[in-house]
């Protein structure tokens, strides 16, 4: 099956490892039936799109996760209520699918993203005339280090669409679709190439897209709103309840007495005392790495 994602606030600076973490654990919360891979080891069969730089945020991430069991079409319909709840907050589950078995992976597919870019140090008329002049040009040079090397790329072949959408507080905003293949161009390699006195703020991934015969196509719709991302830290265009927010720490008497009273009735603390460390010294382990009787 294929899940969108958002990926919006303060989530947005944990890396994609985070990430693929953070979808294990909610997985196994939820208690979906993912196969596991074979060996000494087993993990999770998950295959994530594009990987997202840290510090960005996005509302289409996209997911592919492969099942040990059938998932029937009302099971699938509730996922998004299912496993949101269940991820950290900005993390939102937007759709679910089922995929057909053998298709490409979203790494082979996807060729281009659409962004929304804050181009700060610069308003909207010279913002304007920035790509005006970028989109008429037929080269955009950038220099980039690549194996240890510096290297001279053309940006202009990769950037297939580019527009001003408005003001934002130090900047404007720039709508922005980029090819991610034979390599990928970064939003800050894009502003590098339009003024060197451009510096990126938020960038948002709005869409990622399929070619096609009639034109491009995202991997699974989705009815989200592009301004979401602008309303606070974790709110997508779905509202998802979760768990409430953990209680203040409290280091008053009556904080502690309260603390004490939520403990289950057989619960005793643990004796850390002189007597206790010793019991639990750990043993000799020998030469040979087998541990040794006291």
């Amino acid at each position: 099956m294929r899940l969108r994602f958002t990926k919006l606030g303060k989530v947005r600076f944990t890396s994609h490892r985070d990430v693929a973490r953070m979808w294990e654990r909610g997985l196994r919360r939820a208690g979906l039936p993912v196969a596991l891979t074979e060996g000494f080891r087993p993990r999770p069969k998950l295959s994530f799109g594009l990987a997202l730089s840290t510090g960005h945020e996005s509302l289409a991430e996209y997911l592919d996760v492969e099942l040990a069991g059938p998932l029937d079409a009302v099971g699938l319909a509730d996922l998004p209520t299912r496993l949101s709840p269940e991820l950290p907050v900005g993390i939102d589950v937007v759709a679910a699918a089922e995929v057909v078995p053998g298709q490409a992976s979203l790494q082979e597919e996807v060729d281009s993203c659409r962004w929304r870019i804050e181009a700060l140090g610069a308003d909207v008329e010279r913002a304007r005339t920035l790509v005006d002049a970028a989109l008429a040009a037929d080269e955009l040079v950038i220099c980039r280090q690549r194996k240890g090397r510096e290297v001279t790329d053309d940006l202009r072949p990769a950037v297939l669409s580019l527009a001003v959408v408005g003001p934002v507080p130090g900047g404007c905003e720039l709508e922005a679709e980029l090819a991610v293949h034979p390599r990928s161009v970064r939003p800050a390699e894009l502003l590098g190439a339009l003024s060197p006195t451009l510096s990126e703020g938020r960038v948002l991934r709005v869409a990622q897209l399929i070619g096609h015969d009639r034109g491009r196509k995202e991997p699974l719709a989705a009815a989200v709103d592009p301004g979401a991302w602008r309303a606070g830290p974790g709110s997508p265009s779905c509202t998802i309840e979760r768990d409430p927010p953990d209680e203040p720490a409290s280091t008053s008497l009556a904080g502690a007495e309260r603390l004490l009273e939520r403990l289950p009735p057989h619960y005793e603390p643990a004796d850390h005392g002189p007597a206790a460390r010793r019991d639990h010294r750990p043993e000799p382990v020998t030469a040979g790495g087998l541990r040794r009787g006291r």
